[in-house]
């Protein structure tokens, strides 16, 4: 699968609910809403940009700042279903999706060792963070700050990030979000790959969800902090779709 500037655009602009352009810093002169991987989680979580981060309509990114293309992989035609671990939890592989990876390399104070090493293995390293993945539509994803899934035991958990390990899970209508291509005319289906802390991650008796906690009443810097030490986005997962409707 290639994906070009248009549709990496229309990729965040599906996710956010608004439109989204690329900013050019050597030829734009005037000073632009440029929004940053770590707003875009935000924004993503908590689904209120203004008061997050500030911005309105639409926003611009930087794409040498907010994609990273060296760490894109097309897990399209993967065949092999190889065992994998990833944080010493099991990690199956996305087949069929695309990776659009996140430029979150040196991005943290702790070091890049959440993410493990480059390269195809099948093994943990120490250090790693397990893999999970959540929704981005509207319902699956903006609302999940909030305790946005709600059934069975899982409410036990209450307000805190949700996510799951099973990609599976995490593909399914009403949480993945599902857009039609303007410049391809293809529909997509859109789902976020995260790593998550296992010293702050809790595993709900259904053990398809695990959840970060959050306190009611944190100020927003404290729960930008927590989502920070907690949940991290490395990659944006696409898969072309059909018979939508």
């Amino acid at each position: 699968m290639y994906l070009d500037s248009n549709l990496r655009m229309e990729v965040l602009s599906s996710i956010l609910g608004q439109i989204v352009k690329p900013y050019d810093t050597e030829t734009w002169k005037s000073t632009h809403n440029i929004l940053s991987v770590d707003e875009f989680h935000l924004y993503q979580l908590f689904g209120n940009l203004q008061a997050h981060v500030g911005y309105l309509e639409e926003s611009f990114i930087d794409e040498k700042e907010f994609f990273d293309p060296k760490y894109d992989y097309d897990f399209t035609h993967l065949s092999d279903s190889a065992e994998c671990m990833r944080g010493d939890e099991p990690y199956e592989r996305p087949k069929g999706w695309y990776r659009m990876a996140l430029k979150v390399k040196g991005k943290y104070p702790d070091g890049d060792t959440w993410l493990g090493t480059k390269g195809w293995r099948s093994h943990s390293v120490p250090g790693e963070w397990p893999v999970s993945y959540h929704g981005t539509s509207l319902d699956g994803a903006r609302g999940i700050i909030k305790s946005h899934y709600k059934a069975g035991a899982r409410e036990k958990y209450g307000r805190g990030i949700y996510s799951t390990p099973d990609i599976r899970f995490a593909k399914k209508d009403g949480y993945a979000k599902i857009f039609t291509s303007s410049t391809t005319g293809k529909s997509y289906k859109v789902i976020l790959k995260n790593r998550i802390n296992p010293e702050l991650r809790l595993i709900c008796k259904e053990p398809r969800y695990w959840v970060i906690r959050f306190i009611e009443g944190l100020s927003a810097s404290t729960e930008k902090q927590l989502v920070e030490r907690a949940i991290r986005p490395y990659g944006i997962l696409i898969r072309e779709i059909k018979n939508v409707y």
